[in-house]
C-alpha cells in the first residue's frame, strides 16, 4: 500500500479498532472509511445501522460524516451522544450493527472508530481490510472534503430508554447503596448518572458527568491512578459505599471501595468469578495475558475453568460468543468485564459490571472492603512502554522464550511472551501500534516482583542491554 499513498495514515488501523490523532483522522480519511464501512455492510446485505458518537470535541462532525456517506444506501439510526455500550445495545436491537465514533480513553487530541455487524466485533485482518478498502477510496478523492462543524453533543432518548429499562428489569437493588459516579467528562456519565437515580434505594453523587471533550483535567482514563484523585475525596467526604469511574467511551470500570481504596481489575476480575461462578460451576472465565497469577488462582478456587487469551477487547467479546455457553465471564487487566451467564448481553460495559458488584454488596449485606478482603494485596508495575531500541521484536521476543528454559517458571506466547512463577508473573509483548515493547511484572510481595524484574533483566542483558536497562528502571 506505501506505493499507493505515502502519505495514507496506515498505523491508525490497529488490531482492535481504528485510532489515531484528529491530524491524522481528517475528514478526508473518515469519508473514505465510511465508504468501506458501506461496502462491508452492504456485502454482508445488512441495511439498519446505529450510530453514537463520545465526547470528543471533533466526534459529532465525524458522525456527521459518516452519516451523510452511509444514509444514502442504508438506514441510519443515530443515537447521538451515547457510551460504547449503549452503542452495542442498541445494535443489537438493529440487525446487530452499529458504528461509534470514540477515542476511548485517549487524550483529547485523539479520535477513532469502532464497530460492530451483525452482532460481531472486527477481527484484525477485518480492520486491515477496512484500511485496504479506505485507501482506494481517500486516493480517489482528489479535493478535501468540505465539512461544516458539529459542535452540539445531543442526548437522545432512543439511545438510552431501552438500554435504561434492560438494566433496571435485570438489576435487583432492595438495601439503600450510596454511590459516587465519575464521568471523567467522558460520553457515559450522562446516562450513568441517569441510571443510577432510577433506582429507589441508591443515593447517587455525580461527579464530572457532563461531557467535556476538552478533558480538563486529564485524559478520561480510570486506569491511571493519579485520575481517581478527585473520586476518593468525595467518597471519604460522602462517606459513599463506593466509588464508580468509567472511561471515555463507558466500556471501562474501575471501582473503589468506601475507604477511597482502587480495587485493582485482577481483584475486580476475580471478585466477579466469585459472583458469577455459583451457579454456573466448572464453566469457565476468561482473561487476558496481563492478568495476574491471582486471577487464575481465584477461578480455580471458585470452581471456575481459567481461560487465558490474547490481549483485546474484541478477542474477549469473540471467544466469549462462540463458546456456546461455556465461558460465562471474562475480564481484561484493562478494565473490560463481559458477562454471558444468562444476564448482560455479551458486551463489555463499565456501568453494568459496577451494578453487578452493587447487587454482590446487597445480596451479602458486605462493604466492598470487606468483599475484597480475601484477595491478597498484589505488588506490580503498571503496563509500561520501552522503546525497542531498533531491534526487530520478533527476535527479541524468541530470546526470551528460549532462555526462559533455564528458569522455573511456566512459558506462553499467546500474546508476547509470559512467564509464570509460582509467586508472580512477567510479561513482554510486541506493541500493535509503534516502535515500543509492552512490559508489566505481578507478584506477591516486593521482594518477588523485584526477583521475577531481574530475571527478565539477566535473559536480555548479554544481546539486549539496553532494552535490559530499560526493564530494570522500570518503577
Amino acid at each position: 500500500m506505501n506505493s499507493i499513498a505515502p502519505f495514507f495514515p496506515y498505523q491508525v488501523f490497529r488490531a482492535y479498532d481504528i485510532r489515531g490523532r484528529t491530524t491524522q483522522l481528517d475528514a478526508k480519511l473518515i469519508a473514505a472509511i465510511a465508504q468501506a464501512f458501506a461496502q462491508l455492510f452492504k456485502l454482508r446485505q445488512q441495511h439498519q445501522i446505529v450510530l453514537g458518537y463520545d465526547a470528543r470535541l471533533s466526534s459529532p462532525t465525524y458522525a456527521k460524516i459518516i452519516r451523510d456517506v452511509l444514509a444514502s444506501e442504508f438506514e441510519v439510526i443515530e443515537l447521538g451522544c451515547c457510551s460504547t455500550p449503549q452503542m452495542y445495545f442498541a445494535a443489537h436491537c438493529y440487525q446487530g450493527n452499529g458504528v461509534m465514533v470514540t477515542a476511548s480513553h485517549n487524550p483529547k487530541t485523539d479520535n477513532g472508530l469502532k464497530w460492530v455487524i451483525q452482532g460481531e466485533p472486527p477481527t484484525p485482518e477485518a480492520i486491515q481490510l477496512i484500511g485496504q478498502t479506505a485507501l482506494q477510496a481517500f486516493v480517489q478523492t482528489k479535493k478535501p472534503l468540505p465539512v461544516d462543524p458539529v459542535a452540539v453533543h445531543q442526548f437522545l432518548a432512543l439511545s438510552i430508554d431501552a438500554y435504561e429499562q434492560f438494566i433496571l428489569k435485570d438489576i435487583h437493588l432492595d438495601q439503600p447503596v450510596k454511590v459516587v459516579i465519575d464521568g471523567l467528562n467522558g460520553s457515559a456519565g450522562f446516562a450513568a448518572k441517569r441510571i443510577l437515580q432510577k433506582f429507589s434505594n441508591v443515593e447517587v453523587v455525580a461527579l464530572r458527568c457532563e461531557p467535556n471533550g476538552n478533558f480538563p483535567d486529564h485524559a478520561p482514563d480510570p486506569s491511571v491512578a493519579c485520575h481517581l484523585t478527585r473520586l476518593q475525596q468525595k467518597v471519604i467526604e460522602q462517606q459513599a459505599n463506593l466509588g464508580i469511574a468509567l472511561d471515555g467511551d463507558g466500556d471501562r470500570v474501575v471501582l473503589l471501595d468506601e475507604q477511597g481504596r482502587i480495587i485493582s481489575a485482577d481483584q475486580m476480575l476475580a471478585l466477579l468469578a466469585e459472583i458469577c461462578l455459583p451457579e454456573h460451576p466448572d464453566r469457565e472465565v476468561v482473561f487476558d495475558v496481563k492478568c495476574s497469577t491471582m486471577v487464575r488462582q481465584s477461578i480455580e478456587a471458585a470452581g471456575g475453568t481459567a481461560k487465558m487469551l490474547r490481549t483485546g477487547s474484541s478477542f474477549l467479546r469473540r471467544y466469549i460468543q462462540y463458546s456456546h455457553g461455556q465461558a460465562i465471564l471474562g475480564g481484561e487487566y484493562a478494565g473490560h468485564y463481559v458477562f454471558n451467564d444468562g444476564r448482560g448481553l455479551g458486551f463489555d460495559d463499565g456501568l453494568y459490571a459496577a451494578l453487578r458488584v452493587m447487587e454482590y454488596m446487597n445480596q451479602t449485606k458486605r462493604s466492598l472492603s470487606s468483599l475484597m478482603g480475601r484477595y491478597p494485596q498484589r505488588y506490580y508495575t503498571e503496563d509500561t512502554y520501552i522503546s525497542t531500541r531498533e531491534t526487530n521484536p520478533d527476535l527479541v521476543l524468541k530470546e526470551l522464550a528460549q532462555r526462559s528454559e533455564e528458569f522455573d517458571a511456566e512459558l506462553s506466547k499467546i500474546d508476547g511472551v509470559r512467564l509464570d512463577f509460582s509467586h508472580g508473573f512477567g510479561i513482554m509483548r510486541a506493541s500493535n501500534t509503534g516502535d515500543f515493547f509492552t512490559v508489566r511484572f505481578d507478584a506477591d510481595s516486593q521482594a518477588r516482583l523485584n526477583t521475577i524484574r531481574q530475571t527478565f533483566v539477566t535473559m536480555l542483558c548479554d544481546r539486549y542491554p539496553l532494552i535490559a536497562q530499560d526493564i530494570s528502571n522500570i518503577q
